[in-house]
């Protein structure tokens, strides 16, 4: 029983201690962001590589995402004469929770990763050292960028990916469910709220700071080698998902509690 115990406690501080090593490497990247020098070229660099090469994924996640919901709302609703509600629950569901943790998801298992990966890369080969031998700080040079792209990016991925997700409810609305086009879009409009569309995209913010910090964090603390620059990469995207999911539920309760 002492040793259960003694385990418990022990991975117990283990992990207290990695929470208070994000927490100090989330607040350093904030005190950076604030001070220069700015590096406008790699904050450019990492606005492509994180916001408009994401936009395929998230995409095709948000369009097929929309078209399942508007059936399976059709379906339970048909048993309580209810199918009207379609395309208000549609509207709602992809904007308020589907279109920003779907939309964070596909993110951080393409963001995380690579951006773990990349940075591991360079901690292994000593391009980090390099940068700190040259008086540039990486800091500001690797992690400011691409925290403050993912952290501009994603909510713009999350409005398109909700107006996407829209769009496909309403394909499969008036095409396999036999709406009329003209009252499913009213029907959405009427009951769509302007709260609904910005608690989304700030949840979007939330997300792709989340996203860039994991992978920054996991790739500045990569052990040496190809399997430390693997391990890395796999606790970003699994971090990043699971900080995804908790922060969703506490910006829920904030936003929408009673």
């Amino acid at each position: 029983m002492t040793a259960g115990l003694s385990v418990i406690g022990k991975n117990t501080l283990a992990a207290l201690a990695a929470l208070g090593r994000v927490v100090l490497f989330a607040l350093a990247t904030l005190r950076h962001m604030v001070s220069g020098p700015f590096y406008l070229r790699e904050l450019w660099v990492a606005l492509i590589q994180i916001g408009w090469l994401s936009l395929p994924v998230v995409g095709l996640t948000a369009l097929f995402t929309g078209g399942a919901l508007a059936l399976q709302i059709y379906a339970g609703g048909a048993r309580f004469n209810a199918e009207a509600v379609v395309p208000s629950i549609v509207a709602i569901g992809m904007t308020r929770e589907l279109g920003p943790v779907l939309g964070g998801l596909m993110v951080a298992a393409r963001v995380a990763s690579s951006v773990a990966a990349e940075i591991g890369t360079m901690k292994v080969t000593e391009q980090i050292d390099a940068l700190v031998t040259l008086s540039t700080n990486p800091m500001k040079y690797l992690t400011v960028p691409r925290v403050v792209a993912a952290t501009l990016a994603v909510p713009l991925l999350v409005a398109v990916g909700d107006a996407i997700g829209i769009m496909g409810g309403y394909l499969v609305g008036i095409s396999r469910l036999g709406f009329n086009e003209a009252a499913y879009i009213k029907n959405t409009v009427d009951f769509l709220e302007h709260w609904d569309i910005l608690s989304g995209m700030i949840k979007g913010a939330v997300f792709g700071f989340i996203v860039s910090l994991m992978g920054c964090y996991y790739g500045m603390n990569s052990s040496r080698g190809a399997q430390g620059v693997g391990a890395a990469t796999k606790s970003a995207v699994v971090a990043a998902s699971v900080l995804i999911l908790a922060a969703n539920y506490v910006l829920t309760e904030v936003f929408f509690s009673a």
